[in-house]
């Protein structure tokens, strides 16, 4: 089947040989001829089988006859992601070059002004994530009550963001009598419930699910380990950057996925440290900043992009020779997404993901969907780690026991096996002349019961803070001089008038 068959108006027709197509994909080729008649389609496929096409093109066909009022939009597009809405309004722009129809992008980090300003003028095809549509409706700049078509793209992505309930909202705005395009991943039963209740007699398109990814595609795995579980995250980071200089010239450009957000900072800081050339992409992201790292990466002047999942769906850039999976996606399907991104259109690629034993079971759902383990790759671990862990090993032991020694003194054998050299030292040393008399404790310059060392002897090291037997000292015989201070009368007595008057007579 060719596209001349679909019955396309002829000049999107023309627009779509000159994008270079010829042949439509299945969902295209089973979607457009529904959506042409003007029936709600329910479409089940995933990312990068060309839904965006099997929605834009009979959309343009319709609303080449008509003309749209201010603020008032004839269509409606829901993206999930700014990126996806934004890769969606290109398309639009090059299946729409023979007509003359106006298009508005509504998304968010971008000037409200700018998007009043194009739907002050009125637009055919509204294109906009559902958080930046309520606004403006909110604000009293849009009326949906003249949609004729409304499409919703990657449903179940809306779903994982919570915007389930601002798209029921949105549906609740526009017409009854609306056309729905409704295009999702998968049916969770959420997803279900809106299709049953929005959704008016819908043809089901169903597409095979991708459990697999291209065969152009090479995957493998890699396990970090490490001798504490603090140092996995450093572990990880060094093993990405051996793999990026393993690849060499062959790596032209690279997507390295990470889970979390702080992830991403952290992650693009350290390539950043090592001196790759690198950038970030992430929803905290200001939207000016977001459109000019993708315009950058497709340019080539970005080698490494550290991406969250932001990246994994709707974005078509179709020669990324590698992607790095740093966090195993927690969610399956998402690992199909990130893979897509490299291996497009015939192309070869390499998916690398690192791995550590507490993503064991996201791991293990992946494969389950694959329906085939990922081959691990064979790392040569160098010799010398192995004997640098044994001087290790044996230097803790050696002080603990030292504090535990020191812990344990009172009443323990410890003390007469180190006084022990003390004795002997004392009987080694030479006689001189006849014995002598012992010295009392007070010619000793030693109090009674004063267990400090004679001059010239050192106490043991587990006597040297035993204070079990040692007598309190006060102030002996002397008496501070501020303690024979008299204290003054601090007594006082009330006296009557009378009493005064008697005792000044």
């Amino acid at each position: 089947m060719t596209f001349d068959e679909l019955n396309l108006d002829p000049r999107v027709l023309e627009a779509v040989k000159g994008a270079g197509y010829t042949a439509p994909t299945p969902i295209q080729a089973e979607g457009i001829p529904p959506a042409l008649e003007g029936r709600d389609v329910l479409g089940i496929a995933q990312t990068g089988t060309g839904k965006t096409a099997s929605f834009s093109l009979p959309m343009i066909s319709r609303l080449a006859k008509g003309r749209a009022r201010a603020r008032m939009p004839r269509s409606l597009v829901l993206c999930p992601t700014r990126e996806l809405a934004a890769q969606v309004a290109e398309n639009f722009e090059t299946y729409s070059k023979g007509l003359k129809l106006s298009m508005a992008l509504l998304i968010g980090g971008v000037s409200f002004n700018e998007q009043d300003k194009k739907i002050d003028r009125g637009v055919d095809v509204l294109i906009a994530t559902p958080g930046r549509l309520l606004d403006h409706f909110e604000r009293g700049k849009l009326m949906l009550s003249n949609i004729e078509i409304m499409v919703v793209d990657e449903a179940d992505r809306m779903l994982d963001m919570g915007f389930i309930p601002d798209i029921e909202r949105i549906f609740g705005l526009t017409p009854f009598t609306r056309q729905t395009l409704f295009f999702s991943a998968t049916m969770p039963p959420e997803i279900q419930r809106i299709t049953d209740t929005f959704l008016q007699n819908p043809v089901k398109v169903e597409v095979a699910r991708e459990s697999t990814v291209a065969s152009t595609v090479t995957q493998a795995l890699r396990l970090i380990t490490a001798e504490r579980k603090d140092k996995l995250p450093n572990a990880k980071r060094e093993a990405l950057r051996d793999m990026i200089r393993e690849e060499g010239d062959s790596l032209n450009n690279a997507i390295i996925f990470c889970n979390r957000k702080r992830d991403v900072t952290i992650v693009h800081k350290s390539l950043e440290k090592h001196g790759f050339d690198v950038a970030s992409l992430h929803g905290d992201l200001d939207q000016r900043i977001r459109m000019q790292v993708l315009s950058a990466f497709r340019d080539g002047k970005i080698r490494l992009l550290v991406a969250s999942d932001v990246a994994a769906r709707g974005l078509d850039i179709p020669d990324v020779s590698h992607v790095y999976n740093f966090d195993i996606p927690t969610h399956a399907e998402d690992y199909v997404h990130r893979i897509g991104r490299t291996g497009r259109a015939g192309r070869s690629g390499k998916a690398f993901s690192l791995t550590v034993k507490s993503e064991e079971k996201y791991l293990k759902n992946i494969e389950d969907m694959l329906g085939q383990p990922i081959p691990l790759m064979e790392i040569e671990e160098a010799p010398e780690v192995e004997t640098q862990v044994p001087p290790v090993e044996e230097a803790k032991p050696q002080r603990k026991a030292r504090s535990i020694r020191g812990r344990g003194r009172k009443n323990s054998d410890n003390q007469t096996s180190e006084a022990a050299p003390v004795e002997a030292k004392a009987d080694t040393q030479p006689a001189a002349g006849p014995a002598q008399p012992a010295l009392n404790d007070t010619q000793n310059g030693r109090q009674k019961n004063d267990r400090r060392p004679a001059r010239g002897e050192r106490k043991p090291r587990n006597e040297r803070h035993d204070k079990q037997d040692r007598a309190v000292r006060g102030l002996g015989d002397h008496m501070p001089a501020f303690m024979l201070i008299p204290l003054p009368d601090l007594s006082r007595k009330k006296f009557s008038g009378d009493d005064e008057v008697a005792d000044a007579a």
